[in-house]
């Protein structure tokens, strides 16, 4: 191998794009996804394409150098943007495999074992960027934490909307949908604050403090995820006459995710909201 793609870092990124490029390629081959899980499984897979290949061009260019006055910390950024590949494929992978994923489906098999191949590399990178450098906002706990609580975000709201495309329109109730909303916002603050911490001529357009905002929104995120456990909760198990699905086994699949996800998300904000009062 030569150019970019030389050394281990080189490969293992050209394999990460060949595997998600051939598992998307199989994808659009066997019909357009109309799906929620579906579209986030595709969106995934050119994340996973995208990513390894903007990091291959910057670095082989020498671009990174300037922009170290944007990104003082390249190797930091590197570094978190592989690890939201890894486990975005994480969950594609096992996603797919769940919802469409059949004894009979070549096609789909084919595409899991592609995934599955974007997924073995994608961990093998993170590991080894992990170990040659261990310092950095997104290799911390609390980068690791903001990565987490996005990455839950995307699959509540996945399941959400999977629930509401496959649900009755005269059953959406306003609390559920305000609770879809709560989970948007949320995941929108999470990304800006990681951009805050990775730019940090940015935070100069703050008025107050950065560890100020993140208690603030910490706080208001806890809240706000607290109020949609209970609204889900409430309103998504009083649907027993509203039953959208076929099969009595998956007709809560959707539901159970929404929820259990929301609580996972709101136990990681908990965590950031005191770990965010001991940085003041």
């Amino acid at each position: 191998m030569c150019g970019p793609f030389s050394g281990f870092q080189g490969i293992i990124r050209l394999v990460e794009m060949i595997s998600s490029a051939l598992a998307l390629v199989v994808v659009l081959f066997r019909g357009r996804m109309v799906a929620p899980w579906g579209v986030w499984c595709e969106f995934v897979w050119v994340l996973c394409i995208v990513v390894p290949l903007a990091l291959l061009v910057v670095e082989s260019r020498g671009w990174h150098i300037l922009l170290a006055a944007f990104l003082p910390n390249w190797a930091d950024l590197t570094l978190g943007l592989t690890a939201v590949c890894c486990i975005s494929v994480v969950s594609a992978t096992v996603a797919f495999a769940a919802v469409f994923v059949c004894l009979t489906c070549i096609g789909n098999i084919l595409c899991f074992v592609f995934s599955l191949v974007a997924t073995v590399c994608f961990l093998v990178d993170v590991i080894k960027q992990k170990t040659a450098f261990g310092s950095g906002y997104m290799s911390s706990l609390r980068g690791t934490l903001r990565i987490s609580e996005a990455f839950v975000a995307c699959m509540i709201l996945t399941a959400a909307v999977d629930h509401f495309v496959r649900g009755e329109w005269f059953y959406k109730p306003f609390g559920m949908i305000l609770c879809a909303i709560i989970f948007g916002v949320c995941l929108l603050v999470t990304a800006a604050i990681i951009v805050l911490n990775l730019l940090k001529l940015l935070q100069c357009l703050l008025v107050f403090r950065l560890n100020l905002v993140e208690f603030v929104s910490n706080l208001v995120a806890v809240v706000l995820y607290l109020l949609a456990v209970i609204l889900w909760t409430v309103f998504g198990y009083r649907r027993y006459r509203h039953n959208p699905y076929t099969c009595i086994k998956c007709s809560y699949a959707d539901m159970n995710a929404v929820t259990v996800g929301s609580a996972l998300n709101l136990i990681l904000y908990i965590v950031d909201l005191v770990l965010s009062i001991k940085s003041l």
